[in-house]
């Protein structure tokens, strides 16, 4: 298979490889979601609170309706990880046409459920009526422009699957600058609130997602992409369905447990909903620094436990954790220490603000935790256990905040009573993962190595 744009996982220094995956892969979801902060902080300069927290509040049910899916792309990535790392160029052509296929299939449900049940979803959330029609509107357009989302989504993890971050990168960057330029000519030049910032993240969707297939179409190996082939293999449909619809499960259980969250984080008033929309980006700018080793991990461990490597899954999974441990720990400090000056770029509202640095302080010091929960079930996933982690997620994560929320919560209601719930389950996470990872997974990983 020629190599092109991509390098070499199965042999040589890993630490390194982990890092040059890694960084342009953080980059791209970093640059994801500071043209994602772009419409937060245009909307929040511009049209005021209330159209900030009409987007906030949507934050939740996107990621619950997307993401659920998205972890579908994880499955295509590791499944094509495994082709290549057994130099099978059929199977690996396959998996990259059935995955394209997939995603315009998912695309296409998402964006009918999204646009016609908008309303319905927002009032099942308990949305203020202040804000619900501004929420509605941006919630329906940004439906529109789904099934290019999730045609990205895919794009990039077939380009991932050989080690090529690079492009992902690039066609994000593009699409981002078209994004904030549209944003800003939308809503301060046309005087438009939240469908402003809503059709220019659509058309910045369409041109990311078509650059990526663009180059597929135009690659030289097995991942090159012809439309005529365009269809699904059953057999690779179920292997990608095998890994990919547990993980989509593990981001459906977040994203469940968040918009039960949003129910009541909604109850406290618009001033809470915007300060979490304010620090919700630096939450996610760490995720997206810790998830990027766990992609990483995921990817470099289905191709060396395919090849049968697997004292080099061992180095894989330590590396993984130190790099990613620490390169979060940096980034969280930082985001907590000059709060103050992050913020301000979101809201000028006094008592926002101080919201604001509530939530930073309560949760970005404890999203070590949170790299853990997604190292561990990425390594899992990579040795064919994806089930497992997801399983635990649907306990740890969902099962403990829902338990809070409607047990103790009512009785401490507050809005700092609300957010601790995320280390609390975060830590409950953690140590079940790594119980079943030390006790059951590994053990069973080292006896294929001692059985080679």
């Amino acid at each position: 298979m020629k190599k092109k744009k991509t390098f070499d996982m199965l042999n040589g220094s890993i630490w390194n490889k982990l890092i040059l995956f890694a960084l342009p892969l953080a980059a791209s979801s970093i640059l994801q979601q500071l043209f994602n902060a772009a419409d937060v902080a245009v909307v929040g300069s511009f049209a005021g609170s209330g159209a900030l927290a009409a987007v906030g509040a949507n934050g939740p049910i996107i990621n619950l309706l997307v993401n659920s899916f998205v972890g579908l792309s994880v499955g295509a990535n590791v499944v094509i990880a495994s082709f290549i790392g057994q130099n099978d160029e059929k199977r690996t052509s396959l998996a990259a046409h059935t995955s394209v296929t997939m995603s315009v299939i998912i695309g296409i449900v998402l964006l009918f459920v999204g646009f016609f049940f908008a309303r319905p979803i927002l009032e099942l959330m308990s949305t203020p009526e202040d804000i619900i029609n501004l929420a509605e509107i941006y919630l329906k357009i940004y439906f529109l422009g789904v099934p290019f989302v999730m045609l990205y989504n895919f794009a990039a993890a077939i380009l991932r699957s050989k080690g090529d971050t690079q492009r992902p990168l690039i066609a994000l960057f593009i699409g981002g600058v078209i994004n904030v330029i549209l944003n800003l000519f939308f809503v301060v030049v046309l005087h438009m609130s939240v469908e402003g910032v809503a059709i220019g993240t659509v058309i910045s969707n369409v041109f990311s997602s078509m650059m990526l297939l663009y180059w597929l179409m135009h690659e030289t190996d097995a991942l090159r992409i012809d439309l005529k082939q365009l269809k699904i293999n059953d057999r690779i449909l179920k292997r990608i369905a095998k890994i990919g619809v547990p993980a989509g499960l593990q981001g459906m259980v977040f994203s469940i447990s968040n918009v039960c969250i949003q129910s009541s984080l909604n109850a406290l008033g618009s001033d809470a909903i915007a300060a979490s929309s304010a620090a919700l980006n630096y939450e996610y700018f760490a995720y997206y620094i810790l998830s990027s080793f766990a992609q990483a991990a995921v990817t470099f461990i289905g191709q060396n436990y395919s090849a049968k490597k697997y004292d080099r899954c061992k180095k894989i999974t330590l590396q993984s954790f130190l790099l990613g441990g620490v390169t979060t720990m940096v980034a969280c400090m930082l985001f907590v220490i000059f709060d103050h000056f992050f913020i301000s770029f979101f809201t000028s509202d006094i008592s926002v603000a101080s919201l604001a640095y509530t939530r930073m302080k309560i949760i970005l010091p404890f999203q070590f935790l949170n790299m853990s929960i997604e190292v561990f079930s990425s390594v899992m996933r990579g040795v064919g256990y994806s089930s497992v982690p997801a399983g635990i997620c649907v306990a740890g994560i969902c099962g403990v905040r829902l338990a809070y929320l409607y047990t103790i919560y009512p009785s401490i209601a507050s809005y700092d009573n609300l957010l601790i719930i995320y280390p609390i389950s975060w830590f409950v996470t953690v140590v079940a993962l790594a119980l079943v990872y030390f006790i059951h997974v590994r053990p069973k990983v080292y006896a294929h190595q001692a059985a080679n």
